[in-house]
C-alpha cells in the first residue's frame, strides 16, 4: 500500500485527466491546447518568470507544509493563510521598530512569525482539545478575524506611503539577501528556509518517536490511545508546529523584497497550501513537486492573455488537479486493497492443504 506506485499513480492520472478536460475547454472556446501549452513553457524563459516560480514555490511549499502536518492527524487547519497573513504583519512590525546586528534582527524577525503563527493556530488548538470545537470551524472564523486584526495592526502602527498603507520600512539590518541571477531576478534568500523546513519534516515524520505517534494518531487515534499516546497532547502539538510553520510562509517577501506589509500583501497562498499537500500526499518531496507545479501555473498563466486565452482556465486547471487527485487516490487505494485481500486470499487457499495434510499424518 505504499509502495512508489500507489504514490505516483494518482497525481499522474488527477494531472493526465485535468491536462485532458482543459484541452477540451479550450477546444470548445476556439483556442489550440497545444499552442496554449508551449506558450505557458516558453513564458518560463523569459524576463524574472522562472526565479518568480522558484519564489513563489518557496511560500507554497511552506503553507503545503504547514497543511501536511495537520493531514498527518487528520486535521484540517483551514486557517493557515490568516496565519501566514498575521504573522508576516507582526513579524513586519518587528523588524521594523527594533534595531539589532545583522543576522540577529532577521533571525527575531523569523522567530516572531513563526511564534505568531503558532499562537493564532494555538488557539483553535486549545478550543478543539478542551472544549471539542472543530478545528474547521474555528479556523475557519480565525481567518476572518485575523483580517480585523490586520487591518488594525496597520492602522496603529503602520503609515502612508502615497496611496498605500503599510508598515515602517525594514532596516538593512533586518533583511535577508537573495541570489542574485542578473535579469534573471533574485531568488530569495529565505527560500533556503523552505528547503530546510522540508528536511526537519522529513526527519521529524521518518526518524522520530513522534513521528510515529503522530501518523499513528491519525491512522487510528483508538489504537494510538491504547498504546499510550496522550491524543490531547499531539493534537495541540501538531497544530503549534502546523501554525509555526504557516506563519514563516510570508516572510521570504518581507525580508527579501518588499520590506514592508501592506493591505496589498499577496492573498490565497494557505488555501493553495491545502491543495498542494493533498496533491503531494504529505510527502515532503511530493509537495515539492507540487509547489513548483501550482507557482509555474500561476507564473506562466500571466502570459495566456497575448494568445487570445482566458488566463481562468488556468484556474479550472488547478481546480480540476484537486479534485481528480482525491479521486484518482481513493480509486488506486481501493484497487491496491482488493488486491492485497486476493493475495491474502491465495496464501490462505495454499495453507489450507497444507495444513490438512499434516493433520492426516498425524
Amino acid at each position: 500500500m505504499n509502495s512508489w506506485r500507489t504514490r505516483l499513480t494518482p497525481p499522474f492520472l488527477a494531472i493526465v485527466f485535468s491536462a485532458v478536460l482543459c484541452s477540451a475547454v479550450l477546444l470548445v472556446s476556439g483556442a489550440d491546447p497545444l499552442a496554449t501549452l508551449a506558450e505557458m513553457i516558453a513564458q518560463v524563459g523569459r524576463g524574472t518568470t522562472a526565479v518568480d516560480i522558484i519564489n513563489t514555490a518557496g511560500a507554497y511549499y511552506l503553507v503545503a507544509i504547514a497543511a501536511a502536518i495537520g493531514f498527518q492527524m487528520n486535521l484540517l487547519n483551514i486557517g493557515i493563510e490568516g496565519q501566514c497573513r498575521l504573522a508576516a504583519c507582526v513579524a513586519a512590525i518587528v523588524a521594523g521598530s527594533v534595531s539589532l546586528p545583522f543576522g540577529l534582527h532577521a533571525a527575531l524577525v523569523v522567530v516572531v512569525g513563526a511564534v505568531t503563527g503558532a499562537v493564532w493556530c494555538g488557539i483553535a488548538a486549545v478550543l478543539k482539545v478542551y472544549r471539542g470545537v472543530s478545528e474547521v470551524i474555528s479556523t475557519i472564523m480565525l481567518n476572518t478575524l485575523s483580517i480585523g486584526v490586520i487591518a488594525f495592526l496597520v492602522r496603529v502602527f503602520g503609515e502612508m506611503r502615497g496611496n498605500s498603507q503599510g508598515t515602517a520600512i525594514i532596516p538593512d539590518s533586518g533583511t535577508v539577501p537573495g541570489l542574485s541571477l542578473g535579469g534573471a531576478g533574485t531568488v530569495f534568500g529565505l527560500v533556503l528556509l523552505a528547503v530546510l523546513v522540508g528536511i526537519g519534516y522529513a526527519l521529524l515524520m521518518d526518524r522520530t518517536r513522534y513521528g510515529f505517534e503522530l501518523r499513528a494518531s491519525g491512522l487510528s487515534p483508538t489504537a494510538a490511545r491504547a498504546g499510550g499516546v496522550n491524543s490531547k497532547r499531539m493534537i495541540l502539538s501538531a497544530m503549534l508546529i502546523s501554525g509555526a510553520i504557516a506563519g514563516l510562509a510570508g516572510l521570504p517577501e518581507i525580508l527579501g523584497r518588499d520590506h514592508t506589509f501592506t493591505v496589498n500583501f499577496p492573498t490565497g497562498y494557505g488555501f493553495a497550501g491545502l491543495a498542494i499537500a493533498l496533491l503531494g500526499r504529505n510527502h515532503p518531496l511530493g509537495v515539492a513537486f507540487g509547489a513548483l507545479l501550482w507557482s509555474f501555473l500561476d507564473k506562466s498563466s500571466l502570459t495566456l492573455d497575448n494568445i487570445g486565452v482566458p488566463k481562468e482556465i488556468v484556474t479550472i486547471l488547478q481546480g480540476t488537479i484537486v479534485l481528480s487527485v482525491v479521486v484518482a487516490y481513493e480509486l488506486v487505494r481501493r484497487r491496491e486493497l482488493a488486491a492485497e485481500q486476493r493475495r491474502v486470499g491465495k496464501v490462505l487457499e495454499t495453507a489450507e492443504p497444507v495444513a490438512a495434510s499434516g493433520g492426516e499424518r498425524a
